[in-house]
């Protein structure tokens, strides 16, 4: 069994990032801008805009946290969002959700122009993704498959079987499985909560996506000897061992799988680093594009 390990390649990938944006800048050109736009005080929100503001400033971006109170207004964000849209000193920004219930996520999604769209959640950049074309991935579907290409991974004619369709990682990263590229050219079994025999289709495949947010849902005999297993899930669960009182647990119930597996994702130190990576990526390929 090997153990995929996030930390170290994100850590790879933003030295990569922190050189070309170094060439950049001798080049003439101004560094890539991030901004990033956060409503109230989500715990896991404020942590996931700090960590990428801190990780900004480790590969030489500029970066812009703009904060409202939970009681903002969908007219001021969306005015916010078109502000961003039209200044040129932004190339790509992000509206961290969830957002709170009175603004309706997908209207704010949507007036965020494409081309500054770095979460990769605008329909035309889904669009794009579904029939190939060049396009914004959304982080988490691109760092999956960076963490295959480069632990050289086989997935052509492989089964994979993805558990969960949300959005932003079970149906993008289901496309990108499937499309013929590598890593990719897979045979895909999308699944979700209303799916029967699910037990029966993970046991059947050579590589599990498990992105469904419930903790140890993946267990040992659902998986079968050698397959390669990636662990999207991140929730957060009481522990008295940490000193936050919480500890993250993925999909997978790790110390069942692992033994079985070819390759695993570790949580924490698999996945979740490779999201922030791959948004710092696009805010390069942004500010490429200008």
């Amino acid at each position: 069994m090997i153990l995929i390990d996030g930390k170290k390649i994100s850590q790879e990938i933003r030295q990569e990032i922190a050189r070309e944006t170094e060439l950049m800048i001798q080049q003439g050109a101004r560094a890539p801008h991030l901004a990033a736009v956060l409503v109230g005080h989500d715990g896991g929100s404020e942590t996931y805009v700090a960590n990428k503001v801190r990780a900004c400033a480790e590969v030489g971006f500029q970066s812009t946290l703009i904060r409202f109170e939970e009681d903002v207004t969908e007219k001021l964000l969306l005015e916010t969002v078109e502000q961003l849209n039209n200044d040129p000193e932004i190339d790509g920004f992000i509206v961290q959700l969830p957002l709170p219930r009175h603004i309706n996520e997908q209207k704010i999604i949507e007036a965020i122009s494409p081309e500054k769209d770095v979460d990769g959640f605008h329909p035309v950049n889904v669009g794009k993704l579904l029939i190939g074309l060049p396009c914004f991935v959304s982080a988490t579907p691109s760092g999956i498959m960076e963490l295959l290409r480069r632990y050289h991974i086989e997935t052509s004619g492989k089964h994979c079987v993805v558990i969960g369709r949300s959005n932003i990682v079970g149906k993008p990263v289901s496309m990108l499985m499937a499309q013929k590229t590598n890593p990719g050219d897979a045979t895909v079994t999308l699944c979700h909560s209303r799916t029967r025999n699910l037990k029966e289709l993970v046991s059947q495949a050579d590589i599990i996506i498990a992105a469904l947010g419930s903790p140890g849902f993946v267990t040992g005999d659902m998986v079968k000897e050698g397959a390669v297993v990636i662990d999207v899930g991140t929730t957060r669960v009481p522990s008295s061992e940490t000193k936050s009182g919480f500890r993250l647990r993925g999909d997978v119930l790790f110390e069942e799988v692992a033994p079985k597996c070819s390759y695993i994702t570790p949580v924490p130190g698999g996945v979740g680093p490779m999201t922030i990576v791959s948004l710092l990526r696009n805010t390069q390929l942004a500010a490429k594009r200008r």
